[in-house]
């Protein structure tokens, strides 16, 4: 009978772990390593300069209202040709703000349009989140439809509508006041923000509602507690759009409103900085200037959720 270990096959060599083994480093490995490195490289400064173009592009614009603001009618208008238009070649001066201030009802055209703002924003918010939520839960196939149709009505310009809106200002007796505005401005902003609030409350899941209702809120209570909270960027991008379009809108405040009193910032300031062929460049900048910067710190301040609304709304719906 023979020895088993007689006919065992002798250990093969051990093999060094792959681990740890130095990768061929030949010239040709180095060479695609360095094509590699240079063109992520290339790329992200190619993507620096693009963003700093138009950064430069997008702010240019406000530094050279700011700029503008302080120079003196000698500077701006006079000896063009002599006087270099990127510097101050005659002091600065606060005037022109003086002018704005003192010489013109401004601080009475941002009155009015904050009043108008936020009430138009309170109108739209209040029909447009339960319209949205409406045509989105509980309308079945033809919510989308009515979705669509009501945002065709934003599509319509106001120079098509302002001439039978006077005619409902008129019969309502609102002519010539803020309220005139604040019934008319909802018509627009209110088919839009639905429109994008539909596209939000559609990437909302439907377990959030159910699993609400299931611990015992009934369908009010559920939208309230679940999905009122997972729907604050949507809402803060129907709140500065609504308020940011209510700022510069022209047509129908210039319809409706003449006197001086009631007017709002973008009617107001052209009125009474423009008088037929004098323009009083360095005020109207000043003006400008003005609304824009609380305008600009409102959007950087919710930026993430602006765009996260913005996206979810266009792209989901």
């Amino acid at each position: 009978m023979s020895n088993p270990s007689s006919n065992a096959k002798p250990p093969a060599a051990s093999v060094p772990p792959i681990i740890g083994r130095p990768i061929d480093s030949g010239p040709g490995v180095h060479g695609d390593v360095r094509a590699v490195r240079a063109k992520r490289i290339g790329a992200r400064a190619a993507l620096y300069a693009m963003a700093t173009f138009f950064t430069l592009f997008c702010a240019l614009p406000f530094a050279w209202m700011i700029f503008t603001i302080f120079k003196q009618d000698s500077d701006l208008y006079f000896n063009v040709m002599k006087n270099n238009p990127l510097r101050y070649n005659d002091p600065p001066t606060l005037d022109n703000l003086r002018i704005l201030f003192q010489d013109t009802s401004y601080l009475t055209f941002v009155k009015n349009s904050l009043i108008v703002g936020v009430l138009t924003v309170v109108i739209t918010v209040l029909f447009a989140l339960p319209a949205a939520y409406a045509l989105t839960r509980l309308a079945g196939r033809w919510g989308e439809g009515l979705g669509i149709a009501i945002f065709l009505v934003y599509l319509v310009p106001p120079t098509l509508l302002f001439i039978p809106m006077t005619r409902i200002i008129s019969e309502l007796h609102l002519k010539n006041s803020i309220w005139s505005l604040v019934l008319v401005y909802p018509t627009f902003t209110i088919p839009f923000c639905v429109w994008l609030l539909m596209g939000f409350f559609k990437s909302i899941p439907w377990d959030v509602e159910e699993q609400a209702m299931i611990d015992g809120y009934s369908r009010l209570g559920a939208v309230i507690r679940a999905v009122l909270p997972l729907s604050v960027p949507g809402i803060l991008t129907v709140v500065v759009f609504t308020f940011t379009l209510t700022l510069h809108e022209f047509v129908y405040s210039l319809a409706f409103v003449t006197s001086t009193e009631y007017k709002t910032i973008s009617t107001g300031v052209t009125t009474e900085l423009i008088r037929g062929d004098i323009y009083f460049w360095q005020s109207l900048m000043a003006a400008a200037v003005i609304v824009a910067i609380p305008v600009a710190i409102l959007y950087n301040i919710f930026l993430d959720r602006f765009i996260a609304g913005f996206t979810l709304g266009a792209v989901k719906g």
